[in-house]
């Protein structure tokens, strides 16, 4: 039966690039896939889109291209990405350089596009998923909303021979789907096999964290080599059956419980996981560990798919002024708590309007607040104080006044850092599927 092998070369647009190299030359590989688009990160790019028409995709593209173009190229491995960001198109024509500065004489990119609904959302009246606040009440702060795409366009990519797809906004586990659907010649109303395929691609979209990351826990979760640790790559044959491991000799493991963790990852229903291509039911999946970092995955299942996408909607929410300073030595803790104390007295008393703020001292109630009892004083603290404000100029006064603790504070303050940035919000809402037409084009060098 044939089998094919899909790499996760990224887990965020941040994520390391040695582990896809790694999958690159030694995995074996079919397809390397690329996930690197967060909630956030597309209306961040469509402000770097706005400032210059260039730009707008994903800034890493150029280092991860370089890196593995030449080994997937020479081996037959597709590449998969939604690197395009808020601007696929230059993402692909990026690509295309690439390819030519590294001696490539033929290379053809797919650029998705279509996503991007922005122009159109005038045309329904939306609501916002968590608030219940209809879109039009966030105004003139939006710049952005980005359609959950599903993997059909991406069919239609790989279907033109394209040796890499770049896209936008598309869920997630589709960019895995996409390529079982065109080499399984799968129906997409085969809501099994869309399940199925659904939960590969939700296994593998993390990269690092079902090989480890993000779960070791010492003396409780021990992984292997984690320094080293190796991104996943799936062996999926054309009934669906599932092998998650990863390169033999790389760190980290692969087991039933780092996939379990997975599995379960920002699922709210594991019977009801909607996407665009399906309603995945996870609740029926099983795990077997049939050997070394080698876990088979069955059991997925799924319904019709929803009538409505998910729509990002990014939008300015304020700005947020931060300072932080540190007490060490006898006292630290109540020192730090004077501080806290002082400047709180200070910012309510100087007229500006806080949308939002923190006090607390990192390491002691940062996290859990005063809750937890503690039996020490600890003999350094770190007093942190951000307030989410309209205006960047009442930003800077926030972090301005806790500078000012230097010389207008406890004894002993030491090592003040201050900034002020630009909040950038994401919302959610819903919108008709024939909103969004995606569109594939392509690039040959």
């Amino acid at each position: 039966m044939k089998t094919i092998r899909i790499g996760a070369g990224a887990g965020y647009s941040g994520d390391r690039i040695p582990p896809a190299i790694e999958l690159a030359e030694k995995g074996d590989l079919d397809y390397l896939v690329f996930e690197c688009l967060a909630e956030r990160t597309i209306a961040l790019a469509q402000l770097e889109r706005s400032r210059d028409a260039r730009l707008g995709f994903d800034p890493l593209l150029r280092d991860r291209m370089e890196a593995v173009l030449l080994s997937c190229v020479g081996r037959g491995v597709k590449i998969i990405t939604n690197m395009g960001a808020a601007n696929p198109r230059a993402a692909g024509q990026e690509i295309i350089n690439i390819a030519r500065e590294l001696g490539l004489d033929r290379l053809k990119v797919a650029v998705v596009e279509g996503d991007d609904v922005l122009p159109r959302l005038h045309e329904h009246e939306l609501t916002l998923l968590d608030s219940g606040a209809p879109l039009r009440s966030l105004g003139s702060s939006v710049l952005s909303a980005n359609a959950y795409i599903g993997a059909e366009a991406l069919v239609r990519a790989l279907r033109l021979g394209a040796d890499v797809v770049v896209t936008g906004r598309v869920a997630d586990p589709a960019l895995f789907l996409a390529p079982l659907i065109h080499e399984f010649d799968w129906s997409m109303s085969d809501w099994k096999m869309m399940g199925q395929g659904t939960v590969v691609g939700h296994l593998l979209e993390c990269a690092g964290q079902i090989t480890g990351g993000y779960f070791a826990d010492p003396g409780y979760r021990d992984v292997p080599d984690l320094a080293r640790l190796g991104f996943p790559l799936a062996e999926v044959s054309a009934d669906g059956g599932v092998i998650i491991t990863k390169v033999q000799g790389s760190g980290g493991c692969v087991t039933t419980a780092t996939c379990a963790a997975q599995l379960l990852y920002e699922v709210e229903n594991p019977a009801r996981y909607l996407q665009p291509d399906v309603v995945a039911d996870f609740s029926g999946v099983t795990l077997t560990q049939v050997g070394p970092d080698r876990v088979r995955i069955a059991g997925a299942n799924g319904h019709p798919r929803p009538a409505t996408l998910k729509v990002t909607v990014g939008h300015r929410d304020g700005f947020i002024g931060e300072g932080q300073i540190s007490y060490a030595g006898l006292g630290a803790e109540a020192r730090g708590r004077l501080a806290l104390d002082v400047l709180r007295q200070r910012l309510e008393s100087s007229g500006i309007e806080a949308l939002d703020s923190r006090y607390e001292l990192i390491g002691v109630d940062s996290i859990h607040g005063q809750t937890l009892a503690r039996g020490y004083q600890p003999y350094e603290v770190r007093a942190r104080v951000a307030m989410r404000v309209a205006s960047r100029k009442d930003a800077e006064r926030v972090a301005n006044e806790v500078e000012a603790m230097y010389l207008n504070g406890p004894a002993g303050g030491g090592g003040v850092t201050k900034s002020v940035r630009e909040v950038i919000a994401a919302a959610s809402t819903l919108v008709p599927r024939d909103l969004v037409q995606p569109t594939v084009t392509t690039m040959e060098l």
